[in-house]
């Protein structure tokens, strides 16, 4: 990824930090949810809320919100979303509420904060009150880059597009089921803007549009997508699939029709291996900009993702970004439709057991990189060389020697948001995704292989994720449904398969599936295509695997590999690039003096700053640039090709 997160120290890879962004977005999610909460009644009145959102605003970072909310007359404890759906975590920014203002007609409603609980609000409703008005605004953060401390809103606005998160505009009653509480939303853009959401509109103005009333369970669920430049592409499929993209200009818009092929296909692969979609219809939601902090989250019947402004206009960004809408899109089956049982919470206040994300996140990730292969979103080359990444990244986490996959898991609410500067010594949420997706990798090939390829991991998707549910639904699974259902679709130990892989400190790292889909993973000086894309993705200099660090455009070296030339001479996160072997520091000089090691150049000396001193440190290396990729294991099956071969009927 190429922003980080406000400073130096927090910055971290385009996709790290969609992954933690979930975490911070959850924070105006909880935020919007108090204000809300603050029209319930202790025992929930019958009726609908409404809620107004004024967004003309937002490019601002501020959006006004308006309730009124249907109660009943005694005490009412109102709370702020803390634990929200794809967050996996309690981040609700409730720094950033400005308010509540709660009346009934002219009178005012005093509340105090909860002093244990600080998203538990409590207040009296008096008598012969039957709707209770909060206002309040929602600030968000004028910053690009956005947070990484979980308290505050990360920016969702820039002068030419908004995305509204009705997390962040909502209040509701404690101990309630978010299924049962209505509410019907309307929101006010800036002039001559267009939108795109999930929700039905029921009544529209020229800078307004009114939905239909829906559960606050669905509102939460189906993000909106506004802008000055937006347009709307069908994709096909029964139920129906739409793209939207907004862009900060109208140049970022041109989608080829080879790209929106491979959209179109990417529809029609997914229903060849899941069956029919659990929605009535299905919209990815696409905002692209370099203002806002990258990231994806998933929905029922909709996709909040967003991308750098040039995904469409640069080949290498548009190759790191591939895998994003197949793996949103995938989690409509797995992780909106199944979905673990300690993530189906009855509201945002019941704290998630994340322990499973290797399903509903690792699952998703092989996925989501296999059906982006299928539909021509990744070639065939690509998808190796991104396969041979993630495994070289979990190659330089030393903390596999202490820490299981599992805590990865359990810990995720805290790996999200924590700050990537000693990532290889502490495991980061990364390994969920990406060891969890080359274990599935492994499950794939090992069905394969049992059934003398009959058999394979798409047979388990049709039957744990498939289903005739054409609406939102959840079906929540454990562990011992996911272990059945491998188990008849190939006998086989998959209770000790799992265990000896994911609840085990120090397990080995995850190559066999590599090696028996008849590649293995090699460091090589030869440049790399996804290696490249994600430096272009992310704007840094990727050298983990040689000097043993990343270095961003600033010259600021973060996550020094253990056991790593850097390592070994004792460099430190944030400390600064001033100069290589005598010369100012540019990306150029750095490839060009690694590059010398190949012909007998021994060292590279840096002139580091940190902390307003200089010093001068020899990094002893001779390997040269050093690039993860796949090479043939000779003589055996090529079954990545069986695997990312189109399953869908040919369109014309």
């Amino acid at each position: 990824m190429s922003s980080g997160s406000a400073t130096a120290s927090e910055r971290a890879p385009r996709r790290a930090l969609r992954w933690a962004a979930r975490a911070l977005r959850g924070s105006l999610a909880g935020l919007a949810a108090l204000a809300l909460a603050a029209g319930a009644a202790a025992a929930p009145a019958g009726g609908t809320a409404q809620l107004q959102v004024d967004a003309r605003a937002a490019p601002r970072g501020i959006l006004k919100m308006h309730l009124v909310l249907p109660v009943q007359p005694g005490p009412l404890t109102l709370v702020y979303p803390k634990w929200l759906p794809g967050r996996h975590g309690p981040a609700g920014p409730i720094t950033d509420l400005a308010g509540p203002v709660l009346h009934a007609g002219a009178q005012r409603i005093a509340w105090h904060r909860d002093e244990v609980d600080m998203y538990a609000f409590h207040l009296e409703v008096p008598a012969g009150v039957t709707t209770i008005e909060a206002d309040f605004e929602v600030l968000t953060s004028p910053r690009p880059d956005g947070t990484v401390n979980g308290l505050e809103a990360p920016r969702t606005a820039t002068d030419w597009l908004a995305i509204i998160e009705w997390h962040q505009t909502v209040l509701y009653p404690a101990d309630s089921n978010t299924d049962e509480l209505e509410y019907q939303a309307e929101v006010r853009l800036p002039a001559g803007w267009k939108y795109a959401t999930a929700l039905t509109p029921l009544q529209q103005g020229p800078e307004s549009v009114r939905f239909e009333p829906t559960t606050l369970t669905t509102l939460v669920d189906s993000t909106l997508l506004a802008g000055r430049y937006l347009e709307s592409f069908d994709l096909g499929g029964s139920p129906p699939v739409r793209l939207h993209i907004a862009a900060d200009s109208p140049a970022a818009l041109e989608l080829s029709a080879e790209k929106l092929s491979q959209y179109r296909r990417l529809v029609a692969e997914a229903h060849a291996l899941f069956g029919p979609g659990h929605y009535r219809h299905y919209d990815f939601l696409y905002a692209l900009t370099d203002q806002i902090m990258p990231d994806g989250l998933e929905h029922h019947e909709s996709s909040d993702n967003r991308s750098p402004y040039r995904t469409f206009l640069d080949d290498d960004v548009r190759r790191a970004e591939a895998n994003l809408l197949p793996h949103e899109y995938t989690h409509s089956w797995n992780g909106k439709y199944r979905r673990p049982v300690g993530l189906a919470t009855r509201n945002y206040q019941d704290p998630m057991r994340t322990g499973m994300l290797w399903v509903y996140e690792g699952l998703t990730e092989y996925l989501g990189d296999v059906l982006a292969a299928r539909s021509g979103l990744l070639t065939a080359e690509e998808f190796r060389s991104e396969l041979a990444h993630d495994f070289a990244g979990l190659q330089t986490h030393q903390a596999r020697a202490w820490r299981s996959l599992e805590d990865t898991t359990v810990a995720a609410q805290l790996l999200y948001v924590q700050p990537r500067d000693w990532a290889a010594r502490l495991r980061r949420q990364e390994d969920f995704y990406h060891e969890s997706a080359l274990l599935w990798l492994e499950a794939d090939t090992l069905i394969r292989r049992l059934s003398g390829g009959r058999r394979s991991l798409d047979d388990f998707c049709a039957r744990f994720l498939g289903g005739e549910a054409r609406a939102p639904a959840v079906k929540p699974y454990d562990f011992e449904d996911v272990l059945s259902t491998l188990a008849a679709v190939q006998p086989y130990d998959w209770r000790r398969f799992w265990n000896e892989r994911i609840q085990r400190a120090g397990a080995e790292l995850p190559v066999t599936g590599l090696v028996q889909s008849g590649w293995k993973p090699e460091l090589s000086a030869e440049p790399s295509v996804m290696h490249r894309a994600h430096e272009a993705d992310d704007r840094d200099l990727d050298l983990r695997f040689s000097l043993g660090f990343y270095v961003e455009d600033d010259g600021t070296l973060v996550d020094i590999i253990p056991g790593s030339p850097a390592d070994t001479a004792g460099l430190a996160s944030l400390e600064r690039l001033a100069a290589v072997d005598g010369r100012r520091w540019s990306k150029e000089e750095l490839r060009d003096a690694l590059t010398a090691t190949l012909h007998g150049k021994t060292t590279v000396t840096l002139l580091l700053e940190k902390d307003n001193a200089y010093r001068s440190i020899d990094l002893h290396y001779d390997g040269g640039p050093r690039e993860p990729r796949l090479v043939r294991v000779p003589g055996g099956p090529d079954l990545l090709s069986l695997i990312t071969q189109s399953r869908a009927p040919a369109t014309h």
